[in-house]
């Protein structure tokens, strides 16, 4: 009986009787992985013909990753330099390392065996994949986010899309130390961070955009109370006073589906001192504005954008999108009135991940929101093998909310500002 043969045979005896292990796949890996072995050598201990010990390792081996981790990719997670993995199907597994894609020579037995990783990843949250929902969105236990989508809307078999979480980015120096920012932009955004400035955080997908607005809100004050809401909870706050608020998808029906913008109206009459939100997507952009307007200060928001510009217009677009009577003028006159500044962050041609521009939203100019850089990052040359070089610059700028910070016991001199 060939190794794959045998191998799912034992799989399936395990899976039959012994699936009630697996429910505390939650607990502690080891203490799985030591049950799953013993029992294990107990199926493949029967005589079923001659067996070499190294086979009956190997099986051993691979089944017990599969059954207290991750199977195949069980390596994968471990390896701190991958920070993407890709699995198109069971013959593809692609991974993102130090800012590059590279196919890997990792594959699936089988379709099962994808599958019955997809739904250990899915026991311990309150999503499912299914014929009638075929992809949804988890956050593993560590932080890292995962989407999945299977046939028949993926063609190609079960696809698994893994952002890992890394753990060692937590203080601005780590981000510093990886070139994201240089000490002045960490100093300031800090300051605003307390001075309780509203943000918005900006970058196209995976370009570090949760991971900055997860150090920085660390720099939030112990006591306050932060209420963060996001489509799939990712931010994993340090504070003792957090609120984590998810959205809800809806359910076969299709009802019953809670949305950013259903939770963020309940939020207002959650006393909060800061909202974080995961992502603007839609009309709750309006009633993020209005609640920076009346009082609500400090808040972080994300938002999918290339540009600061961008980031207006596509303001003003799911605003009008959402079907509320407001002319643009209104809309701008809101947007200068309660958002103070814009971070872009970008992944540049070498995988670096690096704050482009900070800018400031200063008052309106001709009934338009004046957008004005206050820090930038300058590339001066892109070398062969793509590694880009560059230099972190201030434009002389100094931000209209400056006398926010003494107001608010903040201290941050104006030197910083200088220019370049």
């Amino acid at each position: 009986m060939g190794h794959q043969t045998l191998k799912s045979r034992v799989r399936e005896d395990f899976i039959a009787k012994y699936s009630y292990i697996l429910q505390k796949s939650s607990g502690d890996k080891v203490e799985v992985a030591s049950v799953v072995r013993n029992i294990l050598e107990g199926i493949l201990s029967q005589p079923r013909g001659p067996l070499k010990q190294e086979e009956r390792d190997n099986i051993i081996n691979e089944l017990v990753d599969e059954f207290s981790g991750f199977g195949p990719i069980e390596k994968l997670m471990m390896d701190p330099d991958i920070t993407e993995i890709m699995i198109n199907g069971t013959q593809n597994v692609y991974v993102e390392k130090h800012g590059k894609k590279i196919l890997t020579n990792i594959k699936f037995d089988s379709d099962q065996q994808l599958m019955y990783i997809v739904q250990k990843i899915l026991a311990p949250t309150r999503r499912r994949v299914d014929e009638l929902s075929p992809y949804t969105d988890v956050c593993l236990q560590d932080g890292s986010r995962v989407n999945i989508i299977i046939p028949p809307l993926a063609l190609d078999g079960p696809t698994i899309t893994i952002r890992k979480f890394l753990k060692k980015i937590v203080k601005a120096e780590d981000l510093i130390e990886l070139g994201t920012f240089d000490r002045r932009m960490a100093d300031f955004l800090i300051a605003c961070i307390k001075g309780k400035v509203n943000m918005v955080f900006a970058g196209a997908t995976g370009s570090g955009k949760t991971t900055t607005v997860g150090v920085l809100s660390g720099y939030i004050g112990n006591d306050e109370r932060t209420i963060t809401i996001e489509d799939t909870a990712e931010l994993h706050l340090a504070q003792d006073h957090v609120v984590r608020l998810e959205t809800k998808p809806a359910n076969i029906e299709g009802k019953g589906e809670i949305t950013i913008r259903d939770i963020f109206r309940n939020t207002l009459r959650m006393r909060p001192q800061r909202i974080i939100l995961g992502e603007i997507r839609g009309a709750e952009a309006l009633d993020m504005l209005q609640a920076m307007c009346s009082g609500h200060n400090g808040a972080l928001s994300v938002i999918h954008a290339n540009t600061p510009s961008e980031v207006l217009h596509r303001l003003e677009t799911m605003i009008l999108m959402s079907g509320i009577p407001i002319t643009l003028e209104a809309i701008h006159r809101q947007i200068a009135a309660s958002l103070h500044l814009i971070i872009q962050q970008d992944q540049l041609a070498d995988g670096s991940r690096k704050i482009t521009r900070i800018t400031q939203v200063n008052g309106l100019k001709n009934g338009w929101v004046n957008l004005e850089d206050i820090f930038y990052y300058e590339i001066s040359n892109v070398v062969e093998d793509g590694k880009v070089y560059g230099v972190f610059k201030t434009t002389g700028v100094e931000p209209a909310f400056y006398p926010l910070f003494a107001k608010r016991g903040v201290s941050l001199s104006k030197e910083i500002f200088k220019k370049d």
